[in-house]
């Protein structure tokens, strides 16, 4: 007799159990199988819905505009969204978390508010360089975070080669990953120049100072680097499909190369959304043209995609709406929407819904070293359940409780896939319509392996 019983078609990262079912003991999954199912005190039946993993959104900003979001609102609608933890950057408004009392100090907060369940990245002081890497990994961080471009040389610096390659080494040490900002800085500040001397101010201003051959020159420092210094590197972000060639050639060279789509890159395009869309589809790096999109869809099936986050923000409405496109504050909030467009995407390219599971839930546990009790539907983890059915609706953030803005690059997409539900460790947090966990819920996740330096 188990404690709860999901039934529905299983989604794991490499097969679709159609009637299956997932058996829940003390907030953890005990066994998964298909056809009869064990008895159990409690039954979900879910009829011809997916079961599928929690998300694990691997980019999240909480706090980039203060008094604005907080993890108040991310992990509401993280929980709507069918996401049951998030890996909050460090990068928050007048605060930079870039000492391991920072970091302990955020960890807190956040316990205070959060809905599900975080992890926390952490960051440099370019004057302190890589000393406080070691503290903030025995603190907990689930990652560090570097930048080759220089958006605010106090709130998100640019770290240069060299201290980039000194960082490397120090987080090589703690067995944890290096996650980069992939933007070559003297290239963006040249073209940015040039595109402001041509008196282009509408869409097009952001994607003809921000080049593609910007992130790939940038990714090729950041892939090299990881190479010479055995440590784990990670492009945070990537909209062109040569990046991914990229990193899968380094990664057969033996190197431990991974690479990030986030959801807008495989669903907005720059000739149609951005054009339609302005500073509210403004994100660095820039949405691309269709071709790219598509390209990046090709290795996502070739299996040259790492992990699927949303690098969520919620900027106010003012911070995206001037006529000037530079003007605008970069990024866009899509939490509560993950789950539904990847799923549609998959459906309508007739991929195979395993590939949800794998880059939303199985690849990001991996990548943080959180497996010990997240990441997949398998004995032995967190019961991190997200349910979604068939349903074909138009997305509208104005008309959801669980969101703090009211505008999304996404509002008015037609989706074929709905979150039913989402469960954290056990007990539901979302029941398809409201957000039933209460701030206090989440829990702050740490990688299992790195208590220290190995």
């Amino acid at each position: 007799m188990h404690d709860l019983l999901f039934k529905g078609h299983v989604v794991t990262a490499n097969t679709v159990l159609e009637n299956g079912w997932v058996a829940v003991d003390a907030g953890r999954i005990s066994h998964v199988g298909q056809g009869l199912p064990p008895t159990a005190r409690q039954v979900e039946d879910h009829g011809d819905a997916l079961i599928l993993p929690g998300a694990i959104d691997a980019q999240v900003h909480s706090r980039s505009q203060k008094g604005q979001e907080d993890f108040v609102w991310s992990t509401r609608a993280a929980a709507a969204g069918g996401v049951t933890t998030i890996a909050d950057m460090p990068y928050d408004d007048g605060f930079l978390v870039c000492t391991a009392d920072n970091l302990r100090q955020k960890a807190r907060e956040a316990g205070e508010q959060a809905r599900v369940d975080f992890a926390l990245w952490g960051t440099i002081a370019p004057d302190d360089g890589p000393h406080h890497i070691p503290e903030m990994a025995r603190a907990g961080a689930c990652g560090f975070k570097f930048s080759t471009f220089g958006t605010d040389p106090v709130r998100f610096p640019r770290i240069p080669p060299d201290l980039l390659a000194a960082c490397f080494e120090s987080v090589a040490q703690t067995g944890l990953i290096a996650g980069v900002h992939n933007e070559d800085d003297e290239m963006v500040r040249a073209r940015i120049a040039a595109v402001t001397r041509s008196g282009i101010t509408d869409w097009r201003a952001h994607g003809l100072s921000r080049p593609a051959l910007a992130e790939t020159l940038a990714m090729a420092q950041i892939y090299e680097t990881a190479a010479a210094t055995g440590c784990s590197g990670h492009v945070v972000h990537c909209s062109v499909a040569r990046g991914y060639a990229l990193c899968e050639s380094y990664r057969r060279q033996g190197f431990d190369t991974t690479i990030e789509a986030c959801i807008h890159y495989l669903v907005l395009d720059e000739e149609h959304d951005v054009a339609r869309l302005g500073g509210r589809a403004k994100i660095n790096p820039p949405i691309r043209p269709r071709a790219e999109v598509e390209g990046i869809w090709h290795h996502l099936a070739a299996g040259n995609v790492t992990i699927v986050s949303t690098d969520h923000v919620s900027w106010s409405l003012a911070r995206k709406s001037d006529p000037d496109m530079l003007k605008n504050a970069s990024g866009v909030p899509g939490l509560d929407v993950i789950y539904p467009l990847l799923l549609t995407e998959l459906s309508r390219r007739n991929l195979s819904l395993t590939h949800a599971s794998r880059l939303l839930s199985e690849n990001p546990a991996r990548l943080f070293r959180l497996t010990a009790g997240k990441g997949g539907l398998a004995p032995g983890r967190d019961a991190d359940i997200t349910i979604a059915r068939r349903e074909t609706w138009r997305y509208d953030p104005a008309a959801s409780d669980n969101v703090l803005t009211d505008w999304s690059p996404y509002a008015g997409r037609e989706l074929d896939w709905r979150i039913a539900g989402t469960w954290l460790r056990g007990q539901q947090v979302f029941d398809g319509r409201t957000v039933l966990a209460t701030p206090g819920t989440g829990r702050f996740v740490t990688p299992e392996q790195p208590s220290g330096l190995r």
